[in-house]
């Protein structure tokens, strides 16, 4: 296998890089989410935590119609040359860890890894998720000419035979956690119904990246074993999971989550598809902040971003709203909820925001907001404003430019690490997978739109989005 970085590189080094954004920002003053009745739900990253959470279903309403439209207007966004060259560094240093931390036999991804010491790091435990997004991230790195076409083909085919040959899956879907030499499943984890689907996400821009009759051929095998039908037997309403010793996990994707690409995926599966349905079965839940209404739920924000890192909802709607300009309110929203914050914690601004699902100084919390979620203290994830790099860019980037320039110790051999808290001078030891996925996706999206377009070529991605029923935005 090729070797394409160094990742011995000075990870104190800071960035000349520099902001000349304003620093005036509004203040958020108001919270209102549209209510109708209560019912007790447990979001992905709270269950696997074994945290209770509970969110507020809203049946369909007619302010779903009009909403859309209440989102800021967004040009579309080119970078300084400055800028792009930061998203260069970030892009490169995002795809070695997918190339030296998955197993070049298995093609399996770690799940984290410590960045300070990543070339000793001797985890094994690999996240089906963080494959897909690792898949996705050769054909980043191919595309950019940091691997050759050789060296990628070669670890996507291996990647595919093990998932293929050698991965325990039932029904064709695959525990969340595995040994990332054996493939064998590791923490009593569940076989994960949006874990796989990322990792499907992943194998089908591979399909249409490469245009490999080998790789095309492994990857229809994969994608079409998945019984979506068997999810589905007696509920539109998907679960979580379900493990061997228990069956299905009581906990339903029934509310907005980052679960819309699993619906699209399993409507168009030739041989096992969801109910059309399917599509409509989950609530959509109307929040407003400063005059903003936009679909969320109470959760991190990264469930506004993972479906869309692959599934291009520009320009598109259904018959409740267009959710890239959803996801661009929400992300704003997000930012204004940040810098309010600053009243509390002197390090959050418009310059550094954004609170995702991460690590903290007392180890993995959910939290994000508005509704403040969580025990916030000052700390900030940059996949939060990495993550969001497509919707609202230039304020995104000035996260980007103030954690590289002002905080080198945040910064690592694979980009930024997972969080840190400036307040405390807390700097995270440690990347996880997932998270330098999304920022790595967004960015290149933001940049080129690349991974929406290969992967939007797939038939699946068109067909899927047409049975939900979108349609050019108005």
């Amino acid at each position: 296998m090729g070797q394409i970085y160094n990742s011995g590189e000075d990870e104190e080094q800071g960035s000349a890089f520099s902001s000349n954004s304003p620093s005036a920002e509004p203040h958020g003053r108001s919270f209102n989410i549209v209510e109708v009745e209560n019912y007790t739900s447990v979001s992905r990253r709270r269950l696997l935590k074994g945290l209770a959470g509970a969110a507020v279903a809203a049946p369909f309403s007619p302010l779903l119609s009009a909403f859309a439209e209440n989102a800021p207007a967004k040009a579309p966004s080119s970078f300084s040359p400055e800028d792009d060259q930061l998203l260069e560094d970030l892009e490169h240093a995002n795809c070695c860890y997918f190339w030296e931390q998955a197993n070049p036999a298995t093609g399996l991804v770690k799940d984290r890894c410590n960045a300070r010491k990543a070339a000793t790091d001797n985890s094994n435990v690999a996240s089906i998720a963080a494959t897909g997004f690792g898949l996705t991230a050769i054909c980043i790195a191919e595309r950019r000419g940091f691997i050759s076409h050789s060296d990628a083909r070669q670890r996507v085919l291996t990647t595919l035979q093990f998932l293929t040959n050698k991965l325990p899956h039932h029904r064709g879907f695959f525990y969340h956690w595995a040994d990332i030499n054996t493939g064998e499943r590791v923490w009593e984890s569940e076989v994960s119904s949006v874990d796989t689907a990322i990792l499907l996400c992943g194998i089908l821009t591979c399909r249409t990246h490469f245009r490999d009759t080998d790789i095309t051929l492994l990857a229809h095998g994969i994608t079409n074993r998945v019984e979506w039908t068997w999810l589905s037997e007696d509920t539109t309403l998907l679960p979580h999971g379900w493990r061997p010793e228990l069956g299905f996990l009581p906990y339903r994707w029934d509310y907005y989550n980052e679960m819309m690409m699993m619906f699209l995926l399993g409507l168009v599966s030739p041989t096992y598809p969801l109910r059309v349905e399917a599509w409509d079965a989950w609530k959509r839940i109307i929040f407003e902040y400063e005059g903003m209404r936009y679909i969320g739920s109470f959760a991190p924000l990264f469930v506004h971003q993972y479906s869309q890192a692959w599934f291009d909802f520009r320009g598109k709607r259904d018959r409740y709203t267009d959710y890239f300009q959803n996801s661009v309110t929400a992300t704003e929203v997000h930012r204004r909820f940040c810098i309010e914050l600053g009243k509390q914690f002197s390090d959050y601004s418009a310059d550094l925001w954004g609170i995702t699902a991460s690590d903290s100084q007392k180890g993995y919390v959910i939290w994000g907001g508005p509704p403040a979620t969580g025990p916030i203290d000052g700390t900030v994830s940059p996949a939060a404003a990495g993550g969001s790099l497509a919707f609202i860019p230039q304020e995104a980037m000035r996260v980007m430019r103030t954690l590289r320039d002002r905080y080198p110790l945040a910064w690592s051999c694979y980009g930024f690490v997972d969080a840190v808290n400036p307040i405390k001078n807390w700097y995270d030891t440690d990347v996880v997978g997932i998270d330098l996925g999304i920022t790595l996706l967004m960015a290149e999206n933001a940049r080129t739109g690349y991974i929406w377009k290969v992967f939007m070529e797939n038939p699946e991605a068109q067909l899927g989005m047409q049975r939900a029923g979108f349609k050019p935005s108005r």
